[in-house]
């Protein structure tokens, strides 16, 4: 990750050094005397891009660990289950017959670390926890197992499949790769 001049802040004052900033909601100041010419502001911020990528990971990092009150009660991840079971199913049939494929088993659980399965046998696991996403999400994911339907693996040709007939699937991914681990983090025990 590099980042431009064109992604700092820059706050002039009467002082007499230049400094940085990372604060709490990850935008980057750069602290700077009244009369400081730009160019070397720019060198500077060039110069410290590895201190603000470490000081930007930490303020993420922070950010994404939940604190007590987001983790999700037992009641609260039965009721996502509940609810998943009502709306998995009919995106898995809806989907199956884009994809052209027959599937057995739809199981419903609450992981820690996946989204979504799909067996030999062709019976799909998906975690409760994708009902705290948005729609697009919920069917991203299950058009990436059904897809397992027809290639077992992460190929080219896999994926040519998954955007054959989801063809918003990487946007959607990315809100996943993004957003998924916070929403992970808030599984209980």
């Amino acid at each position: 990750m590099h980042i431009s001049f064109d992604d700092v802040e820059v706050v002039r004052s009467y002082r007499k050094t230049i400094g940085l900033e990372v604060k709490a909601d990850g935008r980057v100041l750069v602290r700077a005397p009244v009369g400081f010419p730009e160019a070397d502001i720019r060198r500077f911020v060039e110069d410290h891009q590895e201190w603000i990528r470490k000081h930007l990971k930490k303020v993420q990092e922070k950010a994404a660990q939940p604190s007590p009150a987001d983790r999700l009660s037992m009641d609260e991840i039965r009721a996502l289950a509940e609810k998943a079971q009502k709306i998995i199913p009919d995106r898995v049939e809806h989907y199956a017959k884009l994809v052209g494929v027959t599937y057995g088993r739809i199981t419903i659980r609450n992981q820690k670390s996946r989204w979504g399965s799909c067996s030999a046998k062709g019976n799909l696991n998906f975690n409760c926890l994708l009902m705290l996403t948005p729609p697009e999400v919920i069917d991203s994911v299950v058009v990436h197992e059904l897809c397992h339907r027809k290639e077992m693996n992460h190929s080219k040709k896999f994926y040519e499949e998954v955007l054959r007939v989801y063809p918003e699937y990487r946007k959607w991914e990315r809100w996943l790769k993004d957003n998924g681990g916070r929403i992970m983090r808030r599984m209980t025990g």
